[in-house]
């Protein structure tokens, strides 16, 4: 009987230690596809590329550098390269947190919602940047895919999980919570005196909300972050905010 199969990207690139780290502790309990992005494709978010090719390279035996976002990575891998669908997709680990409203421009989180869009459980691994005990962290990554692997979770769940590398034995099931940033845009001149800009500050603290993901990562634990495809506002829906003057409000199936 043929071992589940994980599909394993990132946004940091086919070269990045973690994704390896972590493709290798998987190998003990399942099959694994690494495709990921031949270059840092960092907050590309849910880009797909559709007007330009993709170049497919095999750098390693099941492990595919591709020319392309992180979610054409996932999108090619499921329906060209993997010989059935996966069990689960595996994003990351990446170098540095995602937490509150990251998921939305991540492109770590984008590749494992990606692998939810095709029938797969979703999962997104993020470490904190220069961790002090990194294999401790993707001992845990490792464990969290045999778990959802053994006990499916819904379709259409994705799973973002951080971890600050600490070594800590504990974890958090969390909501998303709320990340600041010193917003920035900064204009300069190149040599030929033409304008340029740089975008986006860095992190400027969290708010502090219990239970959220940035007051588990703050207190030193890991945090589970469980998502669903679903964005609709089901409260909007059954109390509309207002009535359209002109146009009449269709109530129900019509």
């Amino acid at each position: 009987m043929a071992r589940p199969l994980v599909l394993c990207s990132n946004d940091d690139g086919v070269h990045a230690p973690h994704l390896e780290a972590l493709a290798k502790q998987i190998e003990t309990f399942a099959e694994v596809l690494v495709v990921a992005p031949e270059r840092q494709r960092s907050a590309a978010s849910h880009a797909i590329t559709l007007h330009k090719p993709l170049r497919l390279t095999e750098v390693a035996p099941h492990r595919f550098s591709l020319s392309g976002t992180p979610v054409d990575c996932v999108y090619l891998g499921v329906l060209k390269l993997c010989d059935r669908k996966p069990a689960v997709v595996v994003s990351g680990v990446n170098d540095g947190y995602n937490l509150g409203s990251d998921v939305f421009y991540s492109g770590t989180v984008a590749a494992a919602v990606e692998g939810a869009l095709r029938g797969a459980a979703g999962v997104a691994f993020s470490l904190k940047t220069r961790a002090p005990d990194a294999a401790h962290a993707i001992e845990f990554a490792a464990k969290i895919v045999r778990a959802a692997i053994e006990e499916p979770m819904p379709t259409g769940t994705v799973l973002n999980v951080n971890m600050p590398g600490n070594g800590s034995q504990q974890y958090q099931w969390t909501t998303l919570g709320r990340r600041l940033y010193e917003d920035d845009v900064q204009e300069r001149k190149d040599p030929r005196g033409r304008p340029y800009y740089w975008v986006g500050g860095g992190p400027a603290g969290h708010e502090h909300v219990e239970g959220t993901d940035c007051v588990a990562i703050e207190r030193g634990w890991n945090s589970i972050t469980p998502m669903h495809l679903d964005l609709t506002d089901r409260g909007r829906l059954e109390k509309p905010p207002w009535q359209i003057e002109g146009f009449r409000v269709v109530v129900g199936p019509g």
